[in-house]
């Protein structure tokens, strides 16, 4: 008896052994190089980041594989955004809330209780977690780490690369990847060229979070986020070399520093009744409203930007995706109008959203303030 029930249980311990060998066949390196096993079919996802870009990757049906995100993220943040997606797709309000990283609001019993297949999350967040990952994976979550707030090419094929991996949308994936490396050659070679009829002088550049409105400086990027799509437009970011990464410049070195450009970055953030206004629904007139101010800022009027009209808004929703190349040209058209004469970025925007995304691109997004 005791023998025939070692065979049964050993039976049973191979069986499983084999069953689990062949649900995580999938071998994936993520952004942080780290080489994780995740199931060979996916079901399940919770996603901590990047909810239009999984959108996109994951096609039409995506989001019929997510059952927990983490909401502050997005409908705290760009909130614009979360109503146009929840509008078409109302199984977006009953997705476990995970809460968020950065308020510390992130709650592993309810991503555990989930049960997620894995767990796909940005960079930021990964450093943000830290001994949470290791408690995930314990429990049996694989963690797989995009970023494409890194803002590089690299990161943006590789993040895409592993999210379609992951899901089995590989095909999906590397057609992004190959319409967002073409738009972004295309505009470095504009730039070469145009950089070279110049002389190779470069238009001093200047970008500022506008969460905050006029009344006090918000956070300015170096090297990542806006700093990396200002690096490939050709700009000379006066924030490089004064921060690290990001943060508030000192107001009378961007004085002093005269950009040529400056680029207000604008979204639909809740409980801000001062930022610059921008997203879907937003009439221009709104964005304008809140984006004058800033002009008339302590020592502002002085500055060749304000003087010459070269006040812009951006949409801060819009860098760190798929799509972040119609920011690149409509930021590097701002810098070197001749070269980019025939590109119209707000056009090639709508027209992203038409192919890969189930909402119409419909608001305010880029805008000049003298238009």
């Amino acid at each position: 008896m005791k023998r025939r029930t070692f065979v049964a249980l050993a039976a049973a311990a191979t069986s499983l052994t084999m069953s689990v060998t062949a649900a995580f066949a999938n071998t994936v390196v993520d952004t942080m190089d780290r080489t994780v096993e995740v199931p060979d079919t996916v079901n399940r996802v919770l996603l901590g980041f990047y909810f239009e870009d999984f959108y996109a990757i994951g096609g039409p049906d995506a989001y019929s594989r997510v059952v927990a995100i983490s909401r502050p993220a997005w409908e705290g943040w760009r909130n614009s955004q979360w109503k146009a997606y929840n509008a078409v797709n109302p199984a977006l309000d009953s997705l476990v809330d995970v809460g968020e990283v950065d308020a510390g609001t992130f709650a592993l019993e309810k991503a555990v209780a989930a049960k997620p297949d894995v767990a796909i999350i940005a960079a930021w967040q990964y450093r943000a977690m830290g001994d949470v990952v290791g408690k995930l994976e314990a429990a049996g979550i694989p963690v797989v780490v995009a970023d494409y707030n890194a803002q590089t090419v690299e990161k943006h094929v590789a993040s895409t690369l592993l999210i379609g991996k992951v899901i089995g949308a590989e095909e999906r994936a590397q057609e992004l990847v190959d319409n967002y490396v073409a738009a972004v050659s295309d505009v470095e070679a504009r730039v070469a060229k145009a950089l070279e009829a110049r002389g190779g002088e470069k238009p001093k550049v200047y970008i500022e979070l506008g969460h905050k409105g006029a009344g006090e400086y918000g956070n300015s990027y170096a090297n990542k986020m806006w700093g990396g799509v200002i690096a490939l437009a050709g700009g000379d970011n006066i924030a490089v070399g004064a921060l690290e990464n990001r943060g508030p410049l000192n107001p009378e070195y961007v004085i002093a520093s005269n950009p040529d450009v400056i680029f207000i970055a604008g979204s639909y953030w809740m409980k801000r009744d001062n930022a610059v206004v921008m997203g879907f629904g937003v009439d221009p007139a709104q964005t304008r409203e809140r984006l004058m101010p800033f002009t008339e800022r302590a020592g502002w009027p002085g500055m060749k930007a304000v003087k010459n009209g070269q006040i812009y808004a951006v949409y801060h929703g819009g860098a760190r995706t798929l799509y972040d190349y119609t920011f690149l040209q409509y930021m590097a058209k701002a810098m070197y109008p001749e070269a980019f004469a025939d590109v119209d970025p707000v056009a090639n925007h709508k027209a992203y959203y038409a192919k890969y995304l189930p909402i119409a691109a419909e608001g305010t997004f880029m805008l000049k303030l003298a238009d």
